[in-house]
C-alpha cells in the first residue's frame, strides 16, 4: 500500500476553505451520556484580541507557528497568496499588519519551493530556517534559511533522486538538536516511498536517518505530518499519521536514534473504534514533568480527536477527548501542536467546532482539567492550523487559516486569516535561542523591555553580559553555573527564563 503523495495542510485548507459542515446533529446522541461528566469551563482574566488580517496579497492559509526574532518581532509561512501566489514568508510586529520578506513561486517546479506551510526556526545566527511543501524536484519541497530582511538561500532540494528516496512533501517544519543539525520529516517519499526522517546541517549536508515502512502493513509508521522533539535522552521523538496498524490507518509515537534505530512506542488505534485517537499530526511536546504531550487529528470516543501524554518509555494516558460536548462546543480536529506557557498549563487549538464551529482556543492542565477559551466566530479568524505561541511579554499569540472577512480572498473562505493574540495575565520572561551551551560560550537571551539590565544569573551564578538591544542581551554561562533558570534583572522588574538552561559538560 503506498500513501497518497498529498500535501497535510493544504488538504486542511481545502476543507476549511468552506464553512465547515456542522457536525452536532449527527454527534449529539452519542455524547449526552459524557456532557454532565465534562465541564466547558470560561477562564477567567483573559483577554483575546484580533489583531490583524491576511488579504492574499500578503499571504493567504497562514498554518505554521510564528516565531520570535531576535528584534522582538514574529515572522512567519503562508501557503498561498503573494505576488505568484505560491506562499511567502512575513513579518509581523504587534500593531501592525503582515509585511512579506520573500515570496515563493506557484508552480510545482519552483526551484526554491513553493506552499510553505511549517513554522520557523531562528538559529542563534539570527537567521530563520524553514521548509517549503513543494517546488524544486517533483515538487519534493525544499529547505532553505533567510534574513529577517529576506535574503533568501537554498540549502536543499528533495527529490534529487528517482523515486525521492530522500523523502517528498515537507509539510512540516524543522527541529534544531544539541548537535547543532536540524531534523526533519517528509511526508511522503524515502526508500519505501511512505515518508522519511531527515538530518540536514546548518550549510545544507542532507542525510537520511530513517525510512519508514520496511515492516509488512508499515507497523513501524508511514507519513511523518510534524517535526521532531529531542527527548531529555538526546533521542528523537515523533508522530507519524498512518500505519502502527494492521490495517494502516492509526498512526504511531515514535522513539529514534540517530543513528536510525527507530522504537515504535504506541500505535494509535489499539483500541475499539479507535478509542485511544487516531491520525496524529501534531509534534510532540516535551514538558516539564518529563512526559511528551500531543494531540490526534480524529479517534477518540466521539471522532473528534484526542489530547494524550505519553511517557518516554511508551505509556499512554489519554487527557481528554474532544467533541465530548453537544455540537462539539470544546472542539473538534486537532492538527496543531501543544505548547507548555509560563503557567505550567498547555495550551492548543481545534480546527473546528466550538460555538460557532470555526474552532477553538484551549487550555488543559497535565492532570487533564480541559478548558475551552475561545470560540472562533469568523469575522475574528476561522479553522486555526498553527500553534500558539507565547511571546516574552507573557501573551499567547497566533494565526487561523481563514476568517477575516477580507473579500479579496477566494468566495467560501470568508477571509484570508487573522493574526491574534490571548492575554491570560501571564508576566513576562525571558527566553533562549539555544537553551544549552557549556561554560564559556555565548548564550542569547530574547526578552521585552531590557534595556539597563544590571544582573543576569545562571542557576543563581552571575554571568557576564551586554544588552545588545530592548530585546536582546548575550551572556557568557559563567564558570560553576548548573542547569536551571536564568535571571535577568531589568529597571521593570526581575525577569525569569520559562524554561532551564541546560549547562553541557
Amino acid at each position: 500500500m503506498k500513501t497518497k503523495k498529498l500535501s497535510l495542510h493544504r488538504a486542511i485548507f481545502a476543507f476549511a476553505a468552506r464553512r465547515p459542515i456542522r457536525i452536532g446533529g449527527l454527534r449529539s446522541a452519542l455524547v449526552l451520556s459524557v456532557i454532565c461528566a465534562i465541564a466547558l469551563v470560561s477562564a477567567s482574566a483573559q483577554t483575546f484580541t484580533s489583531l490583524a488580517v491576511f488579504d492574499q496579497t500578503n499571504g493567504l492559509g497562514p498554518g505554521g507557528a510564528l516565531v520570535q526574532a531576535l528584534d522582538g518581532s514574529f515572522y512567519g509561512t503562508t501557503n498561498s497568496g503573494g505576488t505568484n501566489n505560491g506562499g511567502l514568508v512575513y513579518q509581523w510586529v504587534p500593531g501592525g499588519s503582515p509585511n512579506p520578506v520573500y515570496m515563493f513561486c506557484k508552480t510545482k517546479s519552483c526551484p526554491t519551493g513553493a506552499d510553505p506551510q511549517s513554522a520557523l526556526v531562528l538559529a542563534p545566527s539570527g537567521l530563520l530556517y524553514g521548509t517549503a511543501a513543494g517546488g524544486a524536484n517533483d515538487n519534493g519541497g525544499t529547505v532553505f534559511k533567510i534574513t529577517p530582511t529576506g535574503l533568501f538561500h537554498l540549502l536543499y532540494s528533495f527529490c534529487a533522486q528517482v523515486n525521492c528516496p530522500d523523502g517528498q512533501n515537507l509539510d512540516t517544519g524543522l527541529a534544531r538538536a544539541t548537535d547543532n543539525n536540524f531534523y526533519g520529516a517528509a511526508f511522503n517519499g524515502g526508500a519505501y516511498n511512505h515518508g522519511s526522517i531527515f538530518r540536514i546541517t546548518p550549510a545544507g549536508q542532507v542525510t537520511v536517518v530513517y525510512s519508514f515502512c520496511p515492516q509488512t502493513n508499515c507497523l513501524d509508521g508511514a507519513a511523518p505530518g510534524a517535526p521532531i522533539t529531542q527527548g531529555a535522552n538526546g533521542n528523537l521523538y515523533g508522530t507519524t499519521a498512518g500505519g502502527g496498524t494492521a490495517d494502516f490507518n492509526g498512526g504511531t509515537v515514535f522513539e529514534l536514534t540517530k543513528s536510525g534505530t527507530l522504537t515504535t512506542l504506541y500505535s494509535f488505534c489499539s483500541q475499539t473504534n479507535c478509542s485511544d485517537g487516531q491520525r496524529p499530526f501534531a509534534k510532540l511536546l516535551l514538558a516539564s514533568d518529563g512526559n511528551f504531550y500531543g494531540t490526534t487529528s480524529s479517534g477518540g470516543t466521539n471522532g473528534g480527536g484526542t489530547i494524550f501524554r505519553i511517557t518516554p518509555q511508551g505509556t499512554l494516558t489519554t487527557l481528554y477527548k474532544l467533541c465530548s460536548l453537544s455540537n462539539c462546543a470544546d472542539g473538534f480536529g486537532s492538527y496543531s501542536d501543544l505548547i507548555q506557557a509560563t503557567d505550567g498549563k498547555l495550551y492548543g487549538v481545534t480546527n473546528q467546532g466550538g460555538a460557532n464551529n470555526y474552532g477553538t482556543i484551549f487550555q488543559i492542565t497535565t492532570a487533564g482539567t480541559f478548558t475551552t477559551l475561545h470560540s472562533f466566530a469568523g469575522a475574528d479568524g476561522a479553522n486555526p492550523v498553527g500553534a500558539l505561541v507565547q511571546g516574552t511579554d507573557g501573551i499567547l499569540y497566533g494565526t487561523t487559516g481563514s476568517g477575516g472577512l477580507v473579500t479579496t480572498c477566494q468566495p467560501n473562505l470568508g477571509g484570508c486569516g487573522t493574526v491574534f493574540s490571548l492575554d491570560m495575565g501571564l508576566s513576562p520572561f525571558v527566553k533562549f535561542v539555544q537553551p544549552w551551551g557549556k561554560v564559556g560560550s555565548s548564550v542569547i537571551i530574547q526578552g521585552t523591555n531590557l534595556t539597563g539590565s544590571t544582573s543576569v544569573t545562571f542557576n543563581g551564578t552571575a554571568a557576564s553580559f551586554t544588552v545588545v538591544s530592548a530585546t536582546e542581551i548575550t551572556a557568557t554561562v559563567p564558570t560553576g553555573a548548573a542547569t536551571g533558570k536564568v535571571q535577568v534583572i531589568t529597571p521593570n522588574g526581575t525577569l525569569f527564563s520559562n524554561i532551564p538552561f541546560h549547562v553541557q559538560q
